[in-house]
C-alpha cells in the first residue's frame, strides 16, 4: 500500500514491502498526522471527522477503566481526516485518529481517496479473473 508505482499491484509471488511505521508526507508531516491512544479505555469524542482542529486542542476524551479520563491533543493544526468510532474500546498506543494539515482539504474526508481507488482497482480485478475463470 505504499504509494509509488507498485501501489494496488497484486502480488503472486513474494511479499509486499515491509510496513515502514511513518506514514507519508503531507506539507512536511509524517508520523505528527496519525494520533494514538496515551491510555486504555473508552473513546469519546470531542470533535468529528471534518471539523477543523488547533494544534494542542482536545480531539477525544479516553474514559479508563477505573473512570479517570485523558485527553488527547490534536497533534498538529488542520482537518480530523478520522477518528475511530464513539465509544470504540482502545488499547494504549492503538492507532486512533490522524489529521490532514491541509485545511481547505476538509471534502477529502467524504470521498476515496486516490490510494483507496488504486488498491480497490486491483480487488476489482482479481474478482472479475476469478470469476471468469471459476464460473463461467
Amino acid at each position: 500500500t505504499m504509494r509509488g508505482h507498485d501501489l494496488g499491484r497484486v502480488i503472486f509471488k513474494g511479499s509486499a514491502l515491509a510496513n515502514t511505521g511513518v506514514p507519508g508526507s503531507v506539507c512536511g508531516y509524517t508520523s505528527e498526522r496519525v494520533i494514538h491512544a496515551p491510555a486504555s479505555g473508552t473513546l469519546h469524542h470531542c470533535h468529528e471527522i471534518a471539523d477543523l482542529v488547533v494544534k494542542g486542542e482536545p480531539i477525544a476524551v479516553i474514559e479508563t477503566e477505573n473512570g479517570g479520563t485523558v485527553q488527547v491533543p490534536a497533534t498538529l493544526s488542520g482537518v480530523l481526516r478520522g477518528i475511530l468510532p464513539e465509544t470504540f474500546p482502545v488499547p494504549k498506543g492503538m492507532k486512533m485518529a490522524d489529521i490532514d494539515p491541509r485545511s481547505a482539504e476538509q471534502k477529502n474526508c467524504f470521498t476515496v481517496s486516490d490510494k483507496s481507488r488504486c488498491i480497490a482497482g486491483s480487488v476489482l480485478m482479481l474478482v472479475s479473473q476469478y470469476v471468469r475463470n471459476h464460473l463461467s
